[in-house]
């Protein structure tokens, strides 16, 4: 028996083939113009440091609640492997050096995030724009513990390197 990626509940649920390889490649498609979006809404961006606000997050959360949880991480998915290959999809750019960037956090915060939003919607919380949303914030606040956390460890290897803090973290 195969495992549906998404569910009736779901916008990408209702619109996608019910069946075989047309399904398959429409889902295929899908995560790849997910990934395509998110990185559009990494480069809308205000430069702040040490993170700059961008529009992922928003993005992020607008695919999982309609595609659902396993196409919503699988696009998350292939977005930071985008990233970490080298193009550059992150907001500062991508590569393996990107995993020491104060930011890089946020962006791992977005995978628990696509799951949350995405099983909230395959169980329906998308009938209730408050539901939904009430998933939305719990999602939203996994990746700001995601983000200060990796913010803190950067920090603590900067500060067991002998180096300083730069002012905007020194406090």
């Amino acid at each position: 028996m195969a495992v549906s990626m998404t569910t009736p509940n779901t916008v990408l649920g209702v619109l996608l083939p019910k069946q075989g390889s047309a399904r398959l490649v429409a889902n295929v498609v899908t995560v790849v113009l997910g990934s395509l979006v998110l990185a559009a809404a990494a480069n809308l961006k205000v430069p702040l440091p040490p993170v700059p606000i961008n529009l992922t997050t928003l993005a992020v959360a607008i695919l999982a609640a309609g595609f659902g949880w396993r196409i919503g991480v699988a696009t998350v998915a292939l977005y930071i492997a985008e990233g970490l290959s080298g193009l550059p999809f992150f907001a500062n750019g991508g590569g393996w050096g990107y995993v020491l960037s104060p930011s890089f956090g946020f962006i791992v915060g977005y995978l628990p995030m696509a799951f949350i939003i995405g099983w909230a919607a395959d169980r329906g919380a998308s009938r209730s724009a408050v539901r939904l949303f009430a998933w939305m914030l719990i999602a939203d606040a996994v990746v700001f513990a995601f983000g200060f956390a990796w913010l803190l460890v950067v920090a603590n290897m900067i500060l067991g390197g002998g180096g300083e803090l730069p002012s905007w973290l020194a406090g």
